[in-house]
């Protein structure tokens, strides 16, 4: 077998640094002729971001790049690559340890990366750093990054619980370091948010195992997108419990936007795709952390679309419609879960069930529904 020789890349994120600093470090000490890149975007503020290299043994460079558009990561998207071709280039790195700073997202860098895979680099996997002392008190800390010293751009309207949600939950690998005030909820809540993760100890010979193992963006990005999103299942373990809400009939949109504020701070997190009666050809995404929620169009629905049309969707799209599938509505669906500790089941499903249309809504069929109050206009279709 011809043996690669791309040099391999993998990626380490996650705003827990001091985690994060240390799944670097261990990375570095276990893999001989490894080196780290990381950007450094605190001065941000000031035009430029700092580039550091270093090995096991300590700093090896350091630069500045200079603010593209007033965003530190469209600088960082720019010099990364590049940067990783270089080191490349010399022969003598045998893995190139991409530490993203605190608030940058693992999946637009695995993205940047990705497209620029072929005779120099591979993208090997990606690794979220995590205190597992620390998972609730970030999933619930509804703070602008920018309130906490840790915006990427000056129009980041992200919030850190929202960002730690995504951080966590794209990585197939999530390395813990140890913490003696980690309790069995703690390590439940972790187990619950990301159930397909495989989790290894930063202290053992898995992690730099884990770091070659291989990853693949194109399916990442599809196990997040919110058609066909691989949500968590029903768990009850250590006083966390997780919720999967499922119902075939739509949402009255007023009913659902007035039980919102109380919907999202039900759980430390909740995500997952809904249907609105009044736009009832329209997937919609739920994404729900902090106390903040994000709904968005994520597209049409495919039993809206021609049989014809499906060949324009990936086949883990198609798949999940498929499964999905109802003789009356497709793949139209309530899908949402739930998950926290102390988690009021009963009162969740009751609140939930409560913004169903009616047995006499719901027969008054699709005409009448499109007349219903347009709750949900100013989320979707903002001025």
């Amino acid at each position: 077998m011809e043996q690669d020789s791309r040099m391999p890349v993998v990626l380490v994120a996650g705003l827990h640094a001091d985690a994060r600093k240390d799944v670097v470090d261990r990375l570095l000490r276990a893999v001989p002729d490894s080196v780290a890149l990381h950007h450094d975007l605190t001065g941000a503020g000031s035009g430029t971001v700092r580039r550091l290299i270093r090995d096991a043994s300590g700093d090896l460079a350091e630069g500045e790049v200079s603010l593209i558009n007033d965003c530190a990561c469209c600088a960082l998207r720019e010099d990364l690559v590049p940067e990783l071709r270089r080191m490349a280039g010399s022969g003598l790195t045998r893995l190139a340890v991409v530490e993203l700073w605190d608030s940058v997202e693992p999946r637009a860098m695995a993205e940047v990366i990705a497209a620029h895979q072929g005779g120099e680099l591979v993208l090997t996997n990606v690794i979220t750093a995590v205190d597992p002392a620390l998972v609730l008190p970030y999933l619930a800390n509804g703070d602008d990054l920018a309130e906490a010293g840790l915006e990427a751009a000056r129009a980041d309207q992200r919030t850190v619980g929202d960002t730690w949600a995504r951080q966590l939950e794209y990585a197939p690998v999530l390395a813990l370091v140890d913490n003696e005030e980690a309790d069995s909820e703690d390590r439940a809540l972790l187990a619950q948010l990301h159930p397909t993760a495989r989790q290894v100890a930063a202290d053992s010979g898995e992690l730099a195992e884990a770091a070659f193992a291989g990853f693949d963006v194109e399916t990442a990005a599809a196990a997040q997108h919110p058609a066909c999103a691989l949500l968590p299942q029903e768990a009850d373990e250590d006083g966390v419990t997780t919720l999967v809400w499922r119902r075939r009939r739509p949402f009255h949109p007023e009913r659902l936007y007035e039980a919102l504020e109380d919907l999202c701070c039900a759980a430390a997190r909740s995500r997952g795709r809904f249907w609105l009666a009044d736009r009832p050809d329209t997937l919609l995404a739920w994404d729900a952390a902090g106390g903040a929620l994000c709904v968005e169009n994520a597209g049409p629905w495919l039993a809206s679309l021609p049989d014809a049309a499906w060949e324009m969707f990936p086949p883990m799209r198609q798949a999940a419609a498929s499964l999905d599938w109802h003789p009356e509505h497709g793949d139209c669906c309530q899908h949402l879960v739930f998950t926290s500790p102390g988690l009021d089941r009963e009162g969740l499903e009751r609140l939930l069930e409560s913004c169903l249309l009616t047995d006499a809504e719901y027969a008054a069929g699709r005409d009448a529904w499109k007349h219903l109050p347009a709750a949900f206009d100013t989320l979707l279709d903002p001025a």
